[in-house]
């Protein structure tokens, strides 16, 4: 109920700021459990989508956002988990494991999960190498996978920008790629990658991002290591 009290009253103001434009939401299937998976550019992005889906949209969240103190950290810890949000320890292993079952669980109940396969925000609006995770996710489960591309965040929010400025947005919602459901035994590495690869496609077509072979986590290393900032190293595609 909250949430839906959320995207209600604040999406009319947010509107004014962002002039949203949504194509293609008739892909969304109107019931049973769904992947939107998106490119990622900015903060708001996880704003943008649940203003424009016609369903609620399960989204992770860092596990800083719920862990807290005192006053603000309860209402912080409250109002994400009320928006839909779920923590995700991102150290890696069991701990980050125990997000991706949260994610199959919510979609085996019949609800649409969102996740950004870049696994963070593009350093430089460029489209990077997807995670294997959305795959997995859909073959376990047999959701669809809906490839979604957002145009025009990063233009009103900047990285390192807190509040956006006014602009104009685009979301895409792409045809969905149906996933046949298989056991866990049964899912190979070339076929998730064969399925990530595929989706990543499908979302730089629609959004016109140049695509870059290597993951974004790791260019972000190569730049802090170097010194630099995204218009001045190039990336070098992975062969992973």
């Amino acid at each position: 109920m909250l949430y839906w009290f959320f995207v209600k009253t604040l999406s009319p103001i947010a509107r004014r700021r962002f002039n949203p434009t949504c194509v293609g939401v008739e892909n969304i299937p109107r019931t049973g459990g769904a992947i939107i998976a998106a490119n990622h550019l900015a903060v708001i992005d996880d704003a943008v989508i649940p203003m424009t889906s016609p369903r609620m949209v399960h989204f992770m969240g860092k596990a800083e956002y719920f862990e807290g103190k005192g006053i603000k950290g309860r209402f912080k810890k409250w109002w994400f988990t009320q928006a839909g949000v779920f923590p995700v320890d991102r150290s890696g292993g069991s701990k980050s494991l125990g997000a991706m079952e949260t994610a199959r669980k919510i979609i085996e109940d019949g609800h649409v999960f969102g996740i950004h396969p870049e696994g963070t925000r593009s350093p430089d609006g460029r489209l990077y190498r997807g995670h294997t995770g959305v795959a997995r996710l859909a073959m376990e489960t047999g959701a669809p996978i809906i490839p979604t591309a957002l145009i025009g965040t990063r233009d009103i929010q900047a990285p390192g920008q807190v509040m956006p400025g006014k602009g104009k947005v685009t979301v895409i919602y792409g045809t969905p790629i149906e996933v046949e459901r298989r056991e866990p035994d049964a899912i190979t590495h070339e076929a998730i990658r064969e399925l990530t690869d595929e989706m990543m496609h499908r979302i730089q077509q629609m959004s016109g991002q140049e695509y870059v072979d290597i993951y974004a986590q790791v260019y972000k290393k190569m730049l802090k290591e170097q010194g630099g900032n995204p218009s001045q190293t190039q990336a070098e595609p992975s062969q992973a």
